[in-house]
Parts: structure tokens; sequence; C-alpha cells
């Protein structure tokens, strides 16, 4: 086993993810996932002290995403079939409100500041745009045909929107909340990833096998990158250096050198690989195997596989524990959440959620000894 992987062990082993709800100079900290169960209208929240479900929270119907708040103890839970977003309180596990938004929503996009919520409504051609400390609708944007995914620049200024039925994605100036540009793309664009100097977006074209490099300041299409078929999500380095994608329908992952705007690598994968998490270091990527029901361990640097570890039916979603140490892996069709040890590369659990288990969010925060509670992340 390499050094980076040993070093790795060591230190999740030191840092430790058995118990992550420990008393701190009079603070208890909690660590919550929250996973949208599509056909069961319900939420599982999961504690990461015990990966078991604390509750089970009615919601919409048809939940497919959910946000965690950065500034406050709140989830975001986008309903597909009821047009509305569930707001959850983190601390009491309850519904505290219920906003309508258009018509086929998917997911919420939150400003960098966490302020705001932009809903993109794919049987509306709109994004309703969400002031969330007052839960109420501010604006409604029309953009292009069936918007699917946003993406908010990392400085504040630009709402990146992919418009699946136009082949387009609209830019819209979050000072005026006005569109400034609606570009052509590749066919049924969908995920989108911005560099963390705002300075270009990439968007994922399903239909065409390719990903788009926009840049923002001009607002011009730099570059069609060709991939594998059907790329399906888009994993950002830490650094904004290096962009994975995971190309459904050719079991590959194409890597992209985001300052050369080109493709300088093609991993092999499993069947269908879905989903992609690159760690906080930057030093592996994760990505789900939709088809093998495995999840794929690859160290960056070396591009090599590191592991590949057998989960439950249909893996898509994931997520990383803020300490690095587990893997959350949503799957699909066996209705479970699978834990896998990052550090020794195996599977640890299995959690048993609601029906068409869809999308995974993370939420920490203190509690005070007098009850009271704090944001954590």
């Amino acid at each position: 086993m390499c050094r980076s992987i040993l070093l790795l062990a060591a230190t999740l082993a030191a840092g430790g993810c058995g118990n992550p709800t420990q008393p701190n100079g009079g603070l208890q900290q909690r660590q919550y996932a929250f996973v949208t169960n599509g056909k069961s209208n319900s939420v599982s929240v999961v504690d990461l002290a015990t990966f078991r479900v604390v509750r089970t929270i009615t919601v919409g119907n048809d939940p497919t995403g959910v946000t965690a708040s950065p500034i406050r103890n709140e989830v975001y839970v986008v309903n597909a079939g009821s047009g509305t977003v569930s707001v959850l309180s983190a601390e009491s596990l309850q519904v505290e409100a219920t906003l309508r938004v258009g018509s086929g929503p998917f997911s919420l996009e939150l400003s960098p500041d966490g302020g705001t919520g932009y809903v993109p409504n794919s049987q509306s051609g709109t994004v309703s745009v969400v002031d969330l400390a007052n839960r109420r609708i501010t604006k409604t944007i029309v953009v292009g045909r069936s918007p699917g995914a946003a993406r908010a620049s990392p400085d504040g200024r630009t709402l990146v929107v992919s418009n699946r039925g136009s082949d387009s994605v609209s830019v819209i100036d979050l000072g005026t909340m006005k569109v400034l540009a609606e570009i052509a793309v590749g066919n049924q664009p969908g995920p989108i990833a911005i560099l963390p100097d705002s300075s270009q977006a990439f968007v994922a074209n399903a239909g065409s096998a390719t990903v788009s490099a926009v840049d923002l300041p001009s607002r011009k299409l730099l570059a069609h990158l060709e991939t594998g078929r059907t790329p399906s999500s888009l994993a950002l380095k830490p650094d904004g250096g290096e962009l994975f994608v995971t190309n459904y329908d050719s079991d590959s992952v194409s890597i992209i050198n985001t300052f050369a705007d080109e493709v300088t690598q093609s991993l092999r994968a499993g069947n269908n690989p879905s989903q992609a998490v690159v760690d906080t270091s930057g030093s592996f990527l994760f990505f789900t195997n939709f088809g093998s029901n495995t999840v794929s361990m690859v160290e960056i640097n070396s591009r090599v596989v590191r592991a590949s570890i057998e989960v439950g039916t249909h893996p898509d979603a994931l997520a990383l524990t803020p300490d690095g140490r587990y893997l959350l892996v949503v799957d699909s069709e066996s209705n479970d959440l699978a834990v896998v040890d990052a550090a020794k590369q195996s599977l640890f659990t299995v959690v048993a959620v609601g029906q068409s288990p869809r999308a995974i969010a993370v939420k920490v925060f203190e509690m005070h000894a007098n009850g009271n509670f704090s944001t954590k992340k």
C-alpha cells in the first residue's frame, strides 16, 4: 500500500469518527445526514455518531434535492412532485415551513453567503429566488427550457443555469437578478462546475458527450471538450486545477485540465459511473458505479484505483463525513445508505432508509449545555 494511503489511515484513525458527538467546553457536536426518499415522500435523518436513523420526516411529494445551510441550523428539501421547498430544523428535526416555487424543481443552490436559495423549475422554465431568512420567494426569473441545474459563482456575482431543453446556459447577474446572456452549449446540458476564481464555468452535456467551457466575464463559449458518453457529474479539485467527469455510458472518468481547457486522461471505471466527489485535501476521488453496485476510490496524483468497494444496489449520490473518515453512499434500489470506511477501504455498515433514496446532505452543529444551538457547518 502506498505511503499516502498509510498517512490517510493514520490521520483518520487519530482523529477518529466512531463517536463524533462529543462534549467540548460545554458544547456537544451533532452530525446528521439527511437523505431524501423519493417514493416515501420523506427524509431519513441518520445520526453520524451511531449510524442509526433517528427520525423520519414527512415532506412533500417526490423529494429530490437536499441542501444544508452553512449559517443556520436548517436543511432545505426540494419536492419535485409538489413544486415546493420544505425547510427543516436540524435541531427539532421537524418541518418549519413549506415554500411554493415553480413546477418540477429538483435542486436548490445556495448563494456563497448562505442567505439566498436558487431553485430551477424544470417545467416552468424559471428560477425561484428564495430569501431563506424570511422564508419567502422574492423573484422569479425566466430562463431557458427545462432548467435542471444551477451553480453560483464563488464571488457571489453570477448564477449559471443549465437549460436541458434549450441546449444552453443562462447567466444571471445576482446583483440585478437579470439574465445577462443565454449561451449555446452542447445537447442536454446538466451539472455545472465553476472555478474558485469565478473565471470559468464547465457544463456537462449528456446528449453530446462533451463538457462545455464558458468564460464568465465575457460570457462566451471557449470550447467543447470531448468526454465519454453521457457525462453525468462533475467533481472539481479544491484548487480548481482538475475536473473529473463521470461518463455513465462509457464506463469511464475523464480528467480535464481546467487551466488549459483540455481532456488530459481517461480512467477506466465500473459499470455506469454516476456521481463523484473529491476529498477536501484534493488527494482522493470517489465515484459510484451505478451498474456495478460498487464505489471506486482513486488516488488523484498517481491516477491509481486504490479500491473498488461493494455497496448496495444502484449506488448514486454520495458525500463524505466532515473529517473525511467515512463515505456515505445512497443506494437507490436497495433503499439504504452504505457507510464506507475510507481509511480501511471497506464497507463499514449499511443503514436502511426510505424508498428510492436520491440525495444526501450532511449538517454539523453544536448544542450548548443550556440547550441552545450554534451552527458549525
